[in-house]
């Protein structure tokens, strides 16, 4: 299934490949695709921008004890809602992805959300990732529950996607010429090394792989 998928997903792109259209497919150590990956890719040329923007609101849920999505990618100044669905308080602290422990003093946010009480809507907390270094990934996790995780990540480049299903990240109508291509992954704690790709008439395609197999996100 997820072959087929993946070859009509190359087949639509093939049929207007002229309007400079790249696919990047992110795999693991074992060569399986790895979804929700974030792929940036950065055209030499900056005068063209994405018929499709990133969206520059964003919601985070926190329901029992997971954030959702895992993954939020938002643009650098995007508005990221946080609410807590769960009947107990949640204290999250943020620090920029890689630092190995939570400082938000470093760039980061520090937030207290109130446990939604039975019958009543949640209180939302909004932040706005205009910071610096906020920039790239953020690393968000619980302070009253240690076992918490989550990850915003905020693209200075417009030209940004999370991987599908199927370890898949498309981009259309890019502008021809040179670009770059940046994977992150939140267990790949290493930084992988950027490609180089030319976008023109012909589909372009790239494989990425990641040397780590990412652990499983419990449901």
């Amino acid at each position: 299934m997820k072959k087929i998928l993946l070859l009509s997903a190359l087949a639509a792109l093939s049929t207007c490949a002229s309007a400079g259209n790249l696919v990047v497919s992110v795999i693991d150590r074992e060569g399986k695709p790895v979804a929700d990956a974030v792929v940036v890719v950065s055209p030499a040329n900056k005068t063209v921008l994405p018929k499709k923007s990133l969206p520059l609101e964003a919601s985070i849920t926190q329901e029992k004890m997971q954030f959702l999505p895992g993954v939020t990618l938002v643009p650098v100044g995007a508005k990221v809602r946080f609410i807590n669905n769960d009947p107990w308080d949640h204290h999250v602290r943020s620090s920029p992805a890689g630092m190995g422990q939570f400082n938000a003093s470093n760039a980061g946010f520090e937030l207290r959300l109130e446990g939604k009480s039975e019958g009543k809507p949640a209180k939302p907390t909004d932040i706005t990732l205009d910071k610096t270094g906020v920039m790239g990934a953020t690393l968000m996790g619980c302070f009253i529950h240690g076992s918490m995780r989550g990850y915003v990540y905020a693209s200075e480049s417009p030209w940004a996607s999370k991987t599908s299903a199927e370890g898949l990240a498309i981009f259309e109508d890019l502008p021809d010429g040179a670009a770059q291509i940046r994977v992150w992954q939140a267990d790949q704690l290493l930084d992988v090394a950027p490609q180089q790709t030319t976008v023109g008439a012909a589909l372009a395609k790239s494989v990425v792989q990641l040397s780590v197999v990412p652990r499983r996100r419990k449901l």
